[in-house]
């Protein structure tokens, strides 16, 4: 299967269930929410969503969009350990997971489906600094999908050259 950036969110989430690699992104690291994920997650657990957010969750941000992720259980102040819903054998809130933990990125397609998330929820082609970031991530060696190409985000090429040289902030 070729995974491009408009490949339907349903394909993704059929990938989602091969994954085979026994709750390895869960014990370094947790996906991003998005959509209704925290008004699922609070549910589930019967609390609030300001609860939610107090106790469980995190704000990180990536490409210039911050957005909520279950907190991770850091150790010796590393950046990446067990997700705060892990509970060593499985995820404590699977029924109702974020949808990037859903989407799975561990698989046989894990590489094209993280960017494929990356590039539907996390890259805003309409913020020139989220493009900025962007940009600078594919100059360093990032991989890209069909789709995910700079000139794919900002077809106009004026307004993508002012974008990048500062022009347009």
């Amino acid at each position: 299967m070729k995974i491009h950036k408009d490949t339907p969110l349903s394909e993704i989430l059929k990938i989602g269930k091969q994954c085979t690699r026994k709750n390895n992104c869960c014990k370094y690291g947790s996906g991003f929410l998005i959509g209704d994920d925290i008004k699922r997650i609070a549910k589930f657990l019967g609390i609030t969503e300001e609860e939610l957010k107090n106790n469980y969750l995190e704000e990180a941000e990536l490409f210039n969009t911050r957005l909520f992720r279950p907190k991770i259980r850091r150790v010796k102040n590393r950046p990446y350990g067990p997700c705060v819903f892990f509970d060593g054998t499985g995820c404590t809130i699977h029924k109702v997971k974020p949808l990037q933990c859903r989407v799975g990125t561990c698989g046989k397609y894990g590489e094209e489906v993280s960017i494929w998330f990356m590039l539907n929820y996390l890259v805003n082609r309409d913020d020139p600094e989220s493009i900025r970031q962007y940009a600078l991530y594919l100059k360093n060696g990032g991989k890209t999908i069909e789709g995910g190409k700079l000139e794919d985000l900002v077809p106009n090429k004026e307004r993508l050259r002012k974008i990048l040289s500062m022009e347009i902030l």
